[in-house]
């Protein structure tokens, strides 16, 4: 490389190589101290730390009720949504707490977009589903809303198939269409982050080998942070993996570490499919 970073990255980087042989070089998005999560008296995420890489996907895995959906909806603070929901500690995006009370949570949700299980189009024309954002937005300008729907669609592999048809209902399209038109919804109005809650869990192979590509090609752009049950998903796409169990972070590291060398044995007996 010719580039070289900045001494204060260098020491990031140093710090969780010592920890977790994590590459920050390419800088931090978010980075988690001490994060518990309550609801009502369930302590359903026990006193995390979690640095999580720009421009890298970072994939959370474990058993179901293990706590990382939970974890992944703390990042947008979707659990504000939830009654009786309690979240303690820091949780920095660039460096500023997302939970402090000065916070524009509209504008967090637009800056850290979110993709769920079930893919959920608007019951809008296709155009629409990804114009919406911006119409939001008060963009009325016709060009540039045209230019940022074919730019979106085009970056979530979906141009081609949909161009002739982009005032069709979007409910026409397949699962995995349907998938890949809400993320071009979520790229539309140019956040940081894209979540990514369990993407291809109701895809056939196809459509998830596509959405899989997808999450490789926007790395580039974005930071990507994708929960799985799917181990073999989760190595294919992810740099990192973090593994969840009962409420902890058991262990986090690059992913070809934590899948040929982990440090803990719950991860090893949860990766080589012992458990969960």
């Amino acid at each position: 490389m010719t580039n070289h970073p900045q001494p204060h990255v260098l020491q990031q980087r140093a710090t969780m190589t010592d920890d977790q042989g994590i590459n920050l070089s390419t800088g931090v998005t978010f980075d988690i101290r001490k994060l518990n999560l309550f609801y009502g008296d369930f302590h359903a995420l026990k006193g995390i730390d979690m640095k999580i890489p720009t421009k890298q996907v970072t994939a959370f895995v474990g058993p179901s009720g293990c706590g990382k959906s939970s974890y992944l909806r703390c990042l947008n603070r979707m659990n504000d949504l939830v009654d009786g929901a309690r979240v303690e500690g820091d949780v920095l995006l660039d460096g500023e707490d997302i939970y402090a009370p000065s916070v524009d949570v509209p504008e967090l949700r637009r800056r850290v977009g979110m993709v769920f299980q079930k893919p959920n189009p608007f019951p809008k024309s296709i155009y629409e589903n990804v114009a919406y954002g911006l119409r939001l937005q008060g963009v009325k300008k016709n060009s540039i809303v045209d230019e940022v729907v074919e730019r979106s669609l085009r970056a979530a592999a979906l141009w081609d198939e949909v161009k002739d048809r982009l005032k069709e209902h979007a409910n026409a399209l397949s699962g995995g269409q349907q998938q890949r038109l809400v993320i071009a919804r979520a790229v539309a109005i140019e956040p940081d982050v894209i979540l990514l809650d369990e993407p291809c869990s109701a895809l056939d192979p196809i459509a998830t080998a596509k959405v899989e590509q997808l999450m490789m090609e926007l790395k580039q752009q974005f930071t990507i942070v994708v929960v799985t049950h799917n181990m073999q998903q989760a190595s294919r796409v992810s740099d990192n993996t973090a593994f969840f169990y009962m409420g902890d972070l058991i262990e986090m590291g690059t992913t070809s570490q934590m899948f040929t060398s982990p440090k803990n044995e719950r991860t090893e007996a949860y990766i080589s499919g012992r458990f969960g």
